[in-house]
């Protein structure tokens, strides 16, 4: 049974309303959810956009405390600790680690393919999110290049109807806290 799920992805993707829906499921009522901080730390500090070092590695910070403050209860968050390595590579070195040492937090890492693959008329920006459709699909990649040697990986691609992309997330998600744990499936999911 996977106990320490990390749902990410560039902006755009759903990850966000995709963890709020899961709450809901009776399956997770043991489960702790993390929401992301950058949200939450960019609505306090803005003035972090302007440093991104301490605001990633804060990022870090805040996201081992509240696993570590987990006591072992199984957990979904959104975003693990190497999104702030996608965003930032730099400060991976900055707190000593690897990405091997982060691998072994989680027991599974699903990647929400961003809305911006589709074209600009799914994608949409707030003040929170500025990123260009260009760049969130470099955050894409980034975030695929941290995360896809994680055993655990999976990648949903973005799809033009929401609860189409959601059904595949949770044909995903459902097996994962299943007793059986996780499977042989291709690291890819379908969305035929």
């Amino acid at each position: 049974m996977a106990s320490r799920i990390v749902i990410t992805g560039a902006p755009a993707s759903g990850k966000t309303e995709f963890v709020e829906r899961l709450k809901a499921v009776p399956a997770f009522s043991d489960f702790l959810f993390f929401d992301e901080l950058a949200r939450h730390l960019l609505t306090e500090r803005p003035e972090l956009r302007h440093d991104l070092m301490t605001f990633h590695t804060e990022i870090y910070r805040r996201q081992i405390e509240r696993e570590e403050a987990a006591a072992g209860r199984p957990f979904v968050t959104d975003r693990g600790t190497l999104d702030a390595f996608a965003f930032h590579p730099v400060a991976m070195a900055v707190v000593a680690t690897s990405r091997e040492r982060e691998y072994v937090r989680y027991d599974a890492v699903l990647q929400l393919g961003s809305a911006a693959a589709l074209s600009e008329r799914f994608y949409v920006r707030d003040e929170i999110r500025r990123e260009s459709l260009h760049e969130a699909l470099e955050i894409e990649r980034a975030i695929r290049g941290v995360w896809s040697g994680h055993p655990g990986y999976r990648f949903l691609p973005a799809c033009e109807e929401y609860e189409q992309k959601y059904a595949a997330f949770v044909s995903l998600i459902m097996p994962l806290i299943s007793k059986s744990g996780l499977d042989n499936r291709p690291a890819a999911a379908s969305l035929s």
